[in-house]
């Protein structure tokens, strides 16, 4: 390089905004290349791309119906979303929001049982408060861990998921179960004053998607917009630049895993109170895992995490007409989600490498 050469003048804010162009541009590409390579699986099963986009646009978006269906199964990935995305914020990848789901559930199903007689006014906010709880110390447990005996989060978190989902299980199919439940065990039915209706906007979606918005936001502010964000984003970067300064990495970490893990665990209060009625196997479905790739995708950020979460509901709300129409097994739509996460994982690469997004590298040719 010719040491001569000088700087290319540019425009203040393109050092701002280009960066941040480059955080939603790298998953953007990775999302479409991941589902190109998809393309080509489909083609290998002799199946066309363009039928199974069609299909999976028409069952996600195509109609008011789709919209229902899609919407439905938002929330839950709002919140397991920003399970993942809060601890990220630390450099922590926490990986196991599913058990936290499934406890949250219980607990909230169970809370509900004993505040039967109570008007919802107030069996509802004790549901919630009790799966937060559960929730909440579940995934917290594993930032304890990792302060205390230096035991890596992903690990923990994933084994404690499956620790929480045998423990939902035995507790459902013992202690908890609805003798009346005899089939599929599981806890008593919640009285109708303590179920989740559905928000007023013309279409039948609970209010889970309204509470997974409101929360995805105030976790954006708090983030991108307060003081202790700040310090989490610090001790991110640079855990012994953080401790040198003297903030508390130990308070952050646990505060952080626990959030995350509330969060986890309000996904399973509206899965029971809004879904299901009651606790049982039905809250094992995936959400908790689906979740991880929602938060990557959207770069850990609360605010992209809803358009993400809408994006990939939409995918889980067409596998059936994917089923029917296509012939193809339920799980094709997993298969598309894991090659857009391994896409997802390769594109980390690409971060601060593309010159385009760097304009203090952009240099005059002359």
């Amino acid at each position: 390089m010719d040491s001569t050469a000088t700087r290319v003048p540019t425009l203040p804010g393109l050092a701002i905004w280009l960066p941040r162009l480059e955080a939603v541009a790298i998953p953007v590409a990775a999302l479409i290349a991941g589902l190109a390579v998809f393309s080509l699986f489909l083609l290998a099963l002799g199946n066309s791309p363009i039928e199974f986009f069609s299909l999976v646009f028409k069952a996600a978006f195509g109609t008011a119906f789709s919209w229902k269906n899609t919407l439905s199964r938002v929330a839950p990935l709002l919140f397991a979303g920003l399970c993942v995305a809060l601890p990220a914020r630390l450099g922590l990848v926490v990986i196991g929001g599913e058990g936290a789901i499934a406890l949250g559930g219980l607990a909230a199903a169970v809370t509900g049982v004993w505040l039967a007689s109570l008007p919802g006014v107030v069996g509802l906010p004790a549901m919630a408060f009790a799966a937060m709880a559960v929730g909440g110390l579940w995934i917290g447990l594993v930032g304890l861990l990792r302060i205390k005996r230096g035991v890596n989060e992903t690990i923990a978190s994933l084994l404690m998921a499956y620790i929480a989902i045998a423990l939902m299980n035995h507790l459902v199919e013992g202690m908890f179960r609805d003798p009346a439940s005899l089939n599929k065990p599981s806890t008593a039915p919640l009285a109708d004053a303590l179920r989740v209706g559905n928000m007023p906007i013309g279409i039948e979606v609970h209010w889970g998607f309204g509470v997974g918005t409101i929360a995805c936001v105030l976790c954006w502010v708090l983030t991108d917009r307060t003081t202790i964000g700040f310090a989490a984003r610090i001790a991110g970067d640079n855990v012994r630049a953080a401790q040198v300064q003297g903030l508390p990495v130990a308070k952050l970490i646990v505060g952080f895993t626990t959030l995350g893990g509330a969060m986890a665990g309000l996904a399973g209060f509206f899965e029971v109170a809004a879904i299901h009625g009651s606790a049982n196997a039905s809250l094992v479905v995936g959400y908790g895992y689906t979740g991880i790739l929602v938060a990557f995708l959207a770069r850990h950020n609360p605010l992209a995490i809803i358009p993400v979460a809408i994006l990939l509901a939409g995918f889980e709300a067409s596998s059936g007409l994917i089923q029917r129409r296509m012939d193809l097994p339920d799980a094709t739509i997993l298969v598309m989600q894991g090659i857009v996460f391994v896409m997802l994982l390769l594109s980390e690469t690409l971060y601060g490498r593309i010159k385009f997004f760097r304009p203090e590298l952009w240099e005059d040719p002359r």
